[in-house]
């Protein structure tokens, strides 16, 4: 699933090309790409110029000149293209929209939502305070400007469940998932099965830090991609899938003492980690 690196990646690549351009055109193509909980169809949002790109953990939106936005999630293998009206419509093309023409979005360009799994969805939405509805309940992520590092720590050390799935928890912090947790926890020497609140609020934020340091790395690699199902704008993948030092690497040495690393089946996910630095 796309993190926040990922994400992030996508709303810098759709920010060169679409703001200040018009929707001209809208439409859904598969009966699940359209969130049920959007209170218009994406045609509500044909003649509509586009004001900026912004983020939010793994959510994306288009912010308008109307009191409306359009919502991205893109799931387990969503992707956001921005290509020529002629280039041949990808197999998995879930929803279009026609863009005017600028420096980068040329005459008859389009942004294309492709997605294979069908997990992923867009959203026509008001909005709630500064975000999206389907975003309110989101917890802030470490990249935002308002993010209180000591509180994030106070409430991860509070909870008595353990440190993997509450750093995936995104009502508690927000943009990480399995590849940068098993990265950060790696980095922190951290088991993902001990209890948050048997950590030090030094280990928290440890481990806060080096998921920062870890996405920070992979934002500037264009994120990580795996089979093809992860690209940016352009079509391109990302490039940090050769620095990760645990997640997917199972039976390679550790890059810090050469043992396995190993992989473990633990709250319904798989971990990545090594069993001799992580103890």
């Amino acid at each position: 699933m796309p993190e926040l690196p990922e994400v992030e990646t996508v709303r810098a690549g759709l920010a060169k090309y679409v703001i200040g351009k018009k929707i001209l055109s809208a439409a859904t193509l598969h009966s699940r790409a359209l969130k049920p909980a959007s209170i218009a169809p994406v045609s509500a949002l044909i003649g509509s110029k586009i004001l900026d790109v912004k983020r939010r953990g793994k959510f994306l939106w288009l912010s308008l000149d109307r009191p409306i936005c359009l919502v991205v999630h893109l799931g387990m293998s969503g992707q956001l293209l921005v290509q020529p009206s002629t280039t041949r419509a990808h197999k998995h093309l879930r929803a279009e929209f026609g863009l005017s023409a600028s420096r980068f979005a040329k005459p008859g360009d389009q942004l294309r939502f492709v997605d294979q799994r069908t997990f992923g969805w867009v959203s026509v939405e008001e909005y709630v305070g500064d975000v999206p509805s389907s975003v309110s309940h989101i917890a802030l992520d470490p990249f935002e400007e308002n993010f209180d590092l000591s509180a994030a720590i106070t409430r991860i050390k509070k909870r008595k469940s353990a440190i993997k799935p509450t750093l995936l928890n995104q009502e508690i912090i927000s943009g990480i998932g399995n590849i940068y947790a098993d990265e950060a926890l790696w980095r922190s020497k951290i088991h993902p099965e001990i209890i948050c609140e048997d950590l030090s609020k030094a280990e928290i934020k440890r481990i806060i830090n080096n998921a920062v340091a870890v996405m920070r790395e992979a934002i500037d690699a264009g994120g990580t991609s795996f089979d093809e199902q992860y690209k940016n704008v352009n079509g391109e993948s990302g490039y940090f899938e050769r620095s990760l030092a645990v997640y997917g690497q199972e039976g390679e040495p550790c890059p810090r003492c050469g043992s396995a690393i190993a992989r473990i089946a633990f709250a319904n996910r798989s971990s990545h980690l090594c069993q001799r630095c992580q103890r």
